[in-house]
């Protein structure tokens, strides 16, 4: 697919999918919207030490990135992403995350190691953050872990609808842990309504700049 790199509102860039008419990210803020929707009200709405995460569109490895930089803050978080177009490095480096996010060259090889490492494979990034990509699509992907948060972040539904079902949510539910939580930043009624029939209780909060809402879904 063809892509054109655009810089958000709050300077960050992203990638604008030509064939899809899609960004990867708010046009509103890159960095604003994935810390608003995944970090603050996913991650850090956790009360644990111990975290494992499962993501739904890998993408430019933002929102992997910066569940690392907060890393340090828990005793470990594994992290498994699923993604079915992955992206190049080179593509990646042109976003410049590593320079908005002030990444030092340590962090930065970390970044680019998230993308170039092997696929399939479990890799240890630092003393408490483990990386797994996985090459699949969602909809014929079998869970052979459970997950204490989910950062939902595919496509739109007016894009890909497929994936939003009440099928995919249950796929989902199945495998969350007790109180698990998750996180996207799609408030679309038929996105609660499918997410409560797959037996989640859903919560409408404020949305990062430029979106008046986002969901949070929790297993009771």
């Amino acid at each position: 697919m063809k892509s054109e790199l655009k810089i958000t509102g709050d300077g960050s860039a992203t990638l604008y999918m030509k064939d899809l008419n899609e960004h990867y990210h708010s046009s509103y803020g890159a960095v604003q919207e994935s810390m608003h929707v995944f970090i603050k009200t996913g991650l850090m709405a956790l009360k644990k030490k111990t975290i494992s995460i499962f993501e739904m569109g890998f993408g430019t490895g933002l929102n992997a990135m910066l569940t690392y930089l907060e890393a340090d803050k828990y005793s470990s978080i594994e992290f498994h992403a699923l993604e079915l177009y992955p992206l190049k490095w080179n593509l990646i480096e042109t976003l410049n995350y590593q320079g908005y996010l002030n990444l030092t060259k340590e962090q930065t090889m970390v970044f680019r190691n998230m993308h170039r490492l092997p696929w399939e494979e479990k890799i240890q990034l630092s003393s408490n953050f483990l990386l797994k990509k996985m090459k699949a699509d969602m909809n014929n992907h079998a869970f052979h872990s459970n997950y204490d948060l989910f950062y939902y972040d595919a496509f739109a539904p007016k894009v890909q609808p497929e994936l939003w079902t009440e099928e995919i949510f249950k796929k989902i539910f199945n495998v969350a842990n007790a109180h698990g939580i998750l996180v996207t930043y799609s408030a679309r009624g038929e996105v609660r309504r499918n997410l409560q029939k797959a037996g989640f209780k859903v919560e409408r909060l404020p949305g990062p700049p430029g979106k008046r809402e986002i969901i949070r879904a929790i297993k009771q």
